[in-house]
């Protein structure tokens, strides 16, 4: 379901919520990573010109047929810009007005210059070096190659000497919408998850707020932490209204890990979203494949077609800013279906101009929808 009038709807609730959007807060956190954009060269026609490979396929093909031998890859920088699950989403969280505070590892004990524009929309706080990525961008989808050494020094005890453990409770228990990423690539995440539960969680207070976790492409965790997480996740929904955010691969992958059969369709994908809901029972869980996304919460399951591009100026951060889109949604209350209208929105007005929308950029694109 995208129409019109859905769109519409989603367009002037959202303009009219400008100054609701404005007085909230979110505390998000907790990686960091230096993201260089890459093309890979297919030919080079000359020195200041070439033609890109398009296709991971095709880069695939020319990898395979260098084996036993060896080949050359020619990688042309097209921008360097903040990165990271963490700050990509609390930097589009900014950009709706959101007053947004940020923990994470941009730079120990000086931020890194790539992080200086995000320091001016929001307030930053670092406890380590970031990571790096080189993100190998296709038509059809990334490759992200990441040095990530320094994520280990995201930790609960460095929270505490570096940042403080008051401070940490007195965010974490008070901002609208609490955002945890990436808990792939930060292994003491898990770590910290406990530490909160145990520690911070027993004293909140007050109004049910709400909570978003990205587990962020869980492939290379073993199936032991895997379900551990997902345990500390439903542990969170007593305090939380939790949503969990998943791309078309991480659902299958936490299918797998569930036992859940899987099949590769929309229908398939909808069954498996209510299923993967029935086992980790928190307020709703989203999958976002490319060219549509579905979530199944408290109001029901629903699929929204997005606004697709083949020919997309960057792709990497694009699955983020969907989920800021649908968490601005979750904080002004809309239901499931217009928080989906709102997050495909954020994130098709960001792959097509790699800058984070405003409100009023989303209600533009909402009332002109791309062909």
């Amino acid at each position: 379901m995208n129409t019109p009038e859905l769109r519409e709807r989603t367009a002037a609730q959202l303009l009219e919520s400008a100054t609701q959007a404005a007085q909230m807060t979110a505390f998000v956190g907790l990686d960091g990573f230096v993201d260089n954009i890459l093309h890979v060269v297919d030919k080079r026609e000359s020195a200041d010109k070439y033609l890109r490979l398009p296709t991971i396929a095709l880069l695939a093909e020319r990898l395979a047929a260098a084996a036993g031998r060896s080949t050359n890859i020619e990688l042309v920088s097209q921008l360097t810009k903040l990165g990271g699950n963490g700050p990509i989403m609390a930097n589009a969280l900014a950009s709706f007005g959101l007053k947004v505070t940020y923990l994470g590892i941009l730079g120990y004990p000086n931020l890194h210059p790539v992080f200086a524009d995000f320091a001016r929309r929001a307030e930053v706080h670092s406890i380590a070096e970031p990571g790096y990525t080189d993100a190998l961008e296709f038509e059809d989808g990334k490759i992200m190659l990441g040095k990530h050494q320094s994520l280990a020094e995201m930790n609960w005890e460095n929270i505490k000497s570096r940042f403080g453990q008051d401070r940490f409770a007195r965010l974490f228990g008070s901002a609208d919408l609490v955002g945890f990423v990436n808990w792939t690539m930060l292994t003491h995440m898990s770590d910290i998850w406990s530490a909160v539960l145990s520690e911070i969680c027993p004293g909140l207070n007050g109004e049910r707020r709400k909570l978003f976790i990205d587990l962020a492409d869980p492939e290379k965790r073993t199936h032991e932490d895997i379900l551990s997480a997902l345990e500390l996740i439903v542990m969170f929904q007593k305090y939380f209204d939790v949503t969990v955010g998943l791309n078309e691969k991480e659902g299958y992958e936490i299918a797998k890990h569930l036992g859940l059969p899987a099949e590769h369709s929309p229908e398939g994908l909808m069954n498996l979203c209510r299923e993967i809901h029935l086992r980790l029972p928190v307020e709703t869980v989203i999958i976002h494949p490319t060219a549509y996304a579905l979530a199944c919460g408290p109001d029901g399951v629903f699929r929204v077609a997005g606004p697709f591009t083949p020919k997309p100026k960057i792709t990497t951060g694009a699955g983020d800013h969907f989920n800021s889109g649908f968490c601005l949604g979750k904080l002004l209350g809309l239901p499931t279906a217009q928080c989906l209208v709102s997050g495909v929105t954020t994130s098709g007005f960001y792959v097509r101009t790699a800058q984070s929308p405003a409100m009023k950029d989303l209600a533009a694109m909402l009332r002109n929808w791309p062909a």
